[in-house]
């Protein structure tokens, strides 16, 4: 058969399409995880947001797609549905498969949209034996994980259990499959790899427990190294490692981090999330061994400065700094300090805009940002299906907004008891522009042709609604806040 997969090409606000281009690692694991006598296309709709009906028009021309695959993020459900719609405007036999967080966690809300089918959870092994039963037109009630039509309603068979890495049932990703080129982390090409799945923790924001309960399994230093080398062979030059949370073991990543030298892999730049409590509480001797594997943007998962804020967000623990056993304060601070002393970049991962936030609550978090991140990656609480965050949004009456292509983490949809959902946008918008600017010499000094090529491109981006008026103080901020928000309305149409 023909497969056709597709990633959306909605996009988070702070991943300009100039400056970074993520390819979708789920996508290309589904296409080496299918049997290899099919034909398998992968196309990351994120590098063409400007031509996405004539992009997909042409990939079911050439493709012939027998069954489409579409992995699907809850701000990205409503796109979704438009291109299943295309897509059976122009080839009305296909199939199309819906998978993801949003459509294992919300696959109710899936039944009115076009879709055949739901693959829930973990997608590669659903999605081989549903290949296999369309095939041989067999049953489709055995297929644990998988959802189906029937006579006109939807059938939810069993959940399949969480995969363990550790026996090898899953295979490297395909990335030969692709058919689109351009992904790019600031002029580098990029591509995403992972080195093990799941969490332990039980932050209430998080989508990932939700899915897939509270575990952590890995893949075997073998395989992992593979996969960096097929990334490598493939022209990737940075490495976004893209696990749920690496850090959950730390000798484990220590281990890894020997690996990869002893590898000779420590000559491409990587990028990793991690925990404050994990880097904090470890640094001298991990972050030294981070930076001379070849780790250069690590993603610090702060949340927030503020305790009454981190025991909303549940996520004090996984902030906690320890000092033989025993909790001595918040980790964030020991955490930034080793990585700038090893000569790593902070992307700060914070959220404001809890439901007890205030002006000063807020202003605190932007401070602090301001003053130690390199890289601000600050978002909204975000009502995302069936987390313990969303439940407590509605209960409180605090959300605004149900338009769920704006459920992308920069777009606030719920209020605060103090401060309207308005208001904690602006603020957040009004200060980040100036943290991303600030960059702007450490990128030239490491990709100085990028720069020069894509500079103004990224300021245009950075400052989208402003005016020379509005800089010089002539203007009132929140009048290029309004047309900020104008525009973001108009990039959320792609077809």
């Amino acid at each position: 058969m023909n497969i056709l997969l597709l990633s959306m090409p909605d996009s988070f606000e702070h991943m300009p399409a100039v400056a970074i281009r993520m390819p979708n690692g789920a996508l290309v694991s589904l296409a080496g995880n299918v049997d290899p006598h099919h034909h398998v296309a992968v196309a990351d709709l994120i590098l063409c947001q400007n031509s996405v009906r004539e992009t997909l028009t042409r990939l079911v021309e050439q493709h012939k797609p027998d069954v489409v695959g579409m992995s699907i993020m809850t701000f990205q459900r409503r796109t979704a549905s438009r291109i299943a719609d295309l897509i059976k405007t122009l080839k009305p036999d296909t199939k199309i498969v819906a998978g993801g967080y949003d459509p294992s966690l919300a696959f109710e809300d899936y039944a009115a949209l076009p879709f055949d089918f739901i693959v829930r959870g973990e997608g590669e092994v659903t999605f081989r034996e549903l290949l296999r039963a369309l095939e041989k037109k067999s049953a489709l009630h055995f297929i644990s994980g998988l959802s189906h039509r029937e006579n006109g309603r939807w059938i939810h068979n069993t959940d399949r259990a969480v995969h363990r890495l550790e026996d090898d049932e899953i295979r490297l990703p395909d990335r030969k499959s692709r058919v689109l080129q351009g992904y790019t982390l600031l002029g580098r090409q990029v591509d995403v790899i992972e080195t093990s799945r799941g969490c332990t923790f039980d932050c209430s924001f998080c989508s990932i427990i939700e899915m897939r309960g509270r575990n952590f399994h890995t893949y075997s230093f073998d395989r992992v190294l593979a996969d960096i080398r097929d990334s490598r062979d493939h022209g990737a030059q940075t490495i976004f490692l893209v696990d749920d949370n690496i850090t959950l073991d730390v000798r484990r990543f220590e281990a890894l981090c020997h690996a990869i030298i002893e590898a000779g892999l420590h000559k491409l730049d990587y990028f990793v999330q991690g925990m404050t409590s994990a880097i904090a509480n470890h640094g001298e001797t991990l972050a030294p061994l981070m930076q001379k594997a070849g780790f250069r943007y690590v993603f610090l998962g702060i949340e927030n400065i503020l305790e009454s804020d981190l025991t909303f967000l549940n996520a004090s623990s996984k902030n906690i700094e320890r000092d033989k056993g025993k909790k001595v304060g918040n980790a964030t601070m020991k955490a930034i300090d080793y990585l700038h002393k090893n000569n790593m970049f902070v992307v700060g991962g914070l959220i404001v805009g809890s439901p007890d936030d205030t002006v000063e609550s807020i202003e605190a978090n932007l401070s602090f940002a301001k003053k130690y991140i390199d890289w601000p990656y600050i978002q909204h609480p975000t009502p995302y299906p069936r987390t313990p965050m969303t439940r407590e949004f509605r209960e409180q009456g605090l959300i605004t907004n149900e338009r769920l292509e704006e459920y992308d983490g920069t777009t606030a949809v719920v209020r605060t008891k103090h401060l309207s959902s308005d208001d904690v946008e602006y603020m957040r918008w009004k200060s980040e522009r100036g943290m991303k600017t600030r960059h702007i010499m450490p990128v030239i000094k490491h990709d100085p042709w990028f720069v020069l090529r894509n500079g103004r491109k990224m300021m245009k981006h950075t400052y989208r609604g402003s005016t020379w008026r509005n800089m010089l103080g002539i203007e009132d901020d929140r009048k290029a806040f309004t047309r900020y928000k104008e525009i973001r309305r108009q990039e959320r149409e792609y077809l």
